[in-house]
Parts: C-alpha cells; structure tokens; sequence
C-alpha cells in the first residue's frame, strides 16, 4: 500500500459523532493533547447527519452532548406530547451543535478533522487512512492512543436495507421519506417497534394520519423508560429522586424477576403499549406517558414475529401470514440503532473503546472515560473505575444494566475526585441536586435517606433476581 503524507497527533479518534466528540471535548479541557479525529460522514454528528427529518432526543438536551457546551435553551415544551418537560433537540439542532463544537475544536489548533475518510485499521503497527473522495490514502503516527469510538456501531434505516426481502412492486422507503409523500397510499404499514418505530408512528398520527390506517408490525413488545421520571432540574428533584428511590425498593423487596417487572410497571417506572402482552425486549427506549396513550389509539397492531418478505397482496412473517394491498406503504423502522456487541475492556494497551459506563448515557460516558484516561495513569486502575454497563436488548438486561450501574457508582463513591467531577459535570444532571439538598430540608433529605436504605437493600437482592429472570 502506497502511503501519502503522515499525520501525527497524541491520539486518533475514529469516529465523531455523539460519543467522539464528548470524548474529544473532555480530552481537549483536562489534558495538553493533540488529537486527530476520522470520520466517514461530511461533517461531525455521526448517525444524526443521517437521521430522519423529524428526529429528536428521547431524552432532555440538558444531559446530552459534550461537558462543556450547553445544549439547547433550558426550556420547557409548552405543548405537545412532551408538554410540560424538558425541550429535546431536533435532529437540525443537534448537527448545528456539533457543527459549531467541531470549529472549536479547530480553533485551539490541537484538533486536525478528517471527515470522509475510512479509518483502514492497523497493520504492523501502521494505522493508514483513506479518503472517500480522492481515494488518497495517508498514515497517522499515533504517539499516544487510539480511540475506536465505532464499536457501537449506530445505525439508521436510511443507512441500512431492511431485514427482510421486498418483492417488485411494493414500496418500502425509510421513515426519512416520510415528509416526501405527495399523495396518501391505502395505508401504512410501519415495520419495527423501536425508537424509530415509535417516531413514525407518532408523526404520522401528529399529522392527521387515521390510526385505523396504520398497521404498526411490532415483532417484540417492548418495556419503555418514563420520561417524566428523567427530567433534570430543581423543580423536579422529587419526582426524579423519587423514581430513583421506587425503583431500589421494587429490585429489594421483589421476590423474582417478573414479581419485579409488575412492581415497576405499576409505578410505572416502565410503560408498555398493551398490559395484556408481556414484553420481550427492552432497548432503553423513553417515551412520555401522553405519547404512550396515543400509541395506544393505534387498534391494528400484528404480533407474528418478524417480517420475512413482503409481497404485493400478503406480508410473510416468521409465524404466520396477513394478507395486504399493493397501494401500502411500508415504512422500515428495522434498523437496531446500537448494536449489542461484546463487552471488552475499555482501556487495553494503545487501543481505547469507549462503552457505556453509565446506563443509556453514551455521552457521559463518553467524557468520563477520557477524564479517567487523562487522570489516572495506570490500566488496571482505568479499567476497575470503567466497569462496562452492557448494551440492552431483554427485559432482563435492565437488571444487569443497573447492577453494573451500582458497581460503578460504588467505585466513584470511593473518590473525591471523581464525586466532584461527576456532581461539576452537566451531562450528569442528577448528582449536583443531591448534593446541593441544605439538611434542614426535611422532605428531600429523608428521600435520599430513603433511596440509601433501599439501594442497599437491593444491592443485597439484586443478583438472586437475576438468577430468577436468566
């Protein structure tokens, strides 16, 4: 392979979407590095450059980006589904955002961006790099690390075919295409029961869509995150505080995994669409309990497993046969937006993989693993403070999620340092407020008392429930 000029930096980050760019942002602020970041898209933002049009956070913008540029204004929805909440950026906000963060990075003269370019992997110590549009090909020399911020690898519908054959004549589009049709079909089929499959869904009945003419093909059921229970902010400490505190007395006084689920479906600590199906996935989706009631209008919902082919007057899933119409519609919402991969060490020579350290928080984790790369000097130690929070895809998984969760704030516990980073930071959201409570504030002090007891108590009883649910 013929090499063409070399690029040298203190550390390569492949990747500069949500969780390249947290991590390049605390690296940048807590350490003299240099940094060289690869990306394949046109400019940073990763999979929300390729986001459908009406795409938002499910989460608020207030613990979502990087840790030292605010997103959004800090407001509250004055209507919609989310009314009452905290904003959740658009799609256009968010590559804005990362746009504008990108030409910071630039301007310290410590970053050299790279956007279409492929990342062609390291042989005998050489790490070459390909441009997408000149087919050039150049070398980096990585004084440092590398930083693989693609494990994960994202996906969208627009990036990737459905899962399933499509016969000629029947149109499949991805939700991206939505806002393009110029005419109604005879009805829309959206395929998926996702996050994706959640937002199209919604926009189509926000946009006067029937819900008689919508079939909605949900191959799992699924268990949804509450956002009410999510929200950032004073105002909100004992809502949030006490959702934390239900959900340690549910996993402690819980007798088996499933005693467990109805505990917190009756809190509703977790929504689902029928209370008559049990569940079988969970993806760390959150959704409003106005959006849920909606979703609910939608009568013609098919449980038959996934979608095999489509054909023009029939629908072949993995268990049975519903019969259709050439004039559909069929939105494809089958992409898995993050892929459940194998847990492996986060810290391992010149190599760096972010993971989630948090549960379903990409960017705080993001950033927490580059405030431990550059303050903690040895692996083991990096690796014991970075104890990987696995990627969901079974109700059980919130369980396991939550008990590396524990671990890990276990572990922070121990270390000034990081509580106070940690409390400092704003995409934490949640620990500055507890440690803000004055302790003449009867109410607030005796539910973190509360959550404390509760937690340990299902520290104690967590492992025996997933013994009952595996």
């Amino acid at each position: 392979m013929h090499l063409g000029q070399s690029i040298e930096a203190d550390y390569a980050v492949i990747g500069s979407g949500a969780v390249g760019m947290a991590f390049v942002d605390t690296l940048l602020a807590e350490s003299t590095a240099s940094v060289v970041m690869i990306d394949r898209h046109h400019g940073p933002g990763g999979h929300w450059n390729d986001a459908y049009p009406f795409v938002r956070l499910h989460q608020p913008s207030a613990y979502y980006g990087v840790s030292s540029k605010k997103l959004g204004r800090g407001a509250k929805d004055a209507t919609g589904l989310n009314v009452g909440m905290y904003e959740r950026a658009t799609g256009a906000e968010l590559v804005s955002y990362y746009e504008q963060l990108m030409q910071e990075f630039l301007a310290t003269g410590r970053v050299k961006y790279f956007p279409m370019c492929d990342y062609l992997g390291e042989a005998d110590g050489v790490h070459p790099f390909k441009s997408l549009m000149s087919g050039e090909t150049r070398q980096l020399n990585i004084q440092n690390k590398l930083v693989d911020c693609t494990y994960l690898q994202t996906a969208v519908p627009s990036t990737h075919p459905p899962k399933y054959e499509v016969a000629e004549g029947v149109t499949c589009v991805p939700l991206n295409d939505l806002p393009r049709v110029k005419a109604p079909p005879s009805g829309y089929v959206v395929v998926g029961s996702g996050k994706t499959g959640i937002d199209a869904c919604l926009w189509l009945l926000e946009n006067g869509t029937s819900p008689d003419r919508i079939t909605w093909v949900m191959p799992r059921d699924a268990w949804y995150m509450n956002r009410a229970f999510v929200q950032p902010g004073e105002e909100f400490f004992l809502q949030s505080y006490g959702s934390f505190t239900a959900q340690m007395k549910a996993v402690a006084e819980a007798t088996s995994f499933a005693d467990l689920l109805k505990r917190l479906s009756a809190s509703k600590q977790l929504l689902r669409l029928d209370d008559g199906v049990k569940p079988t996935m969970y993806h760390g989706a959150i959704m409003s309990e106005s959006e849920l009631r909606e979703l609910q209008r939608i009568k013609n919902v098919v449980r038959m497993g996934r979608v095999t082919r489509i054909e023009q007057n029939q629908i072949i899933f993995q268990y049975g046969v519903l019969a259709t119409d050439p004039d559909r519609l069929y939105v494809d919402c089958s992409a898995s937006a993050v892929a459940r991969r194998p847990v492996v060490p986060i810290f391992a020579g010149n190599r760096i993989t972010p993971q989630f350290v948090r549960t379903v928080q990409p960017t705080f984790s993001a950033a927490f693993v580059a405030h431990v790369e550059a303050n903690y000097a040895r692996e083991s130690e990096k690796n014991a403070l970075c104890g990987v929070v696995p990627l969901p895809d079974e109700p059980i998984h919130w369980l396991i999620m939550l008990a590396a969760n524990m671990r890990n704030q276990a572990r922070w516990g121990k270390d000034k340092g990081l509580r106070n980073w940690i409390a400092n930071n704003r995409l934490d959201g949640f620990t500055a407020l507890a440690k803000g409570v004055k302790p003449d504030d009867g109410e607030k002090m005796a539910l973190l008392q509360g959550y404390g007891q509760h937690a340990a108590a299902a520290a104690a009883n967590i492992q025996k429930l997933i013994e009952t649910g595996l």
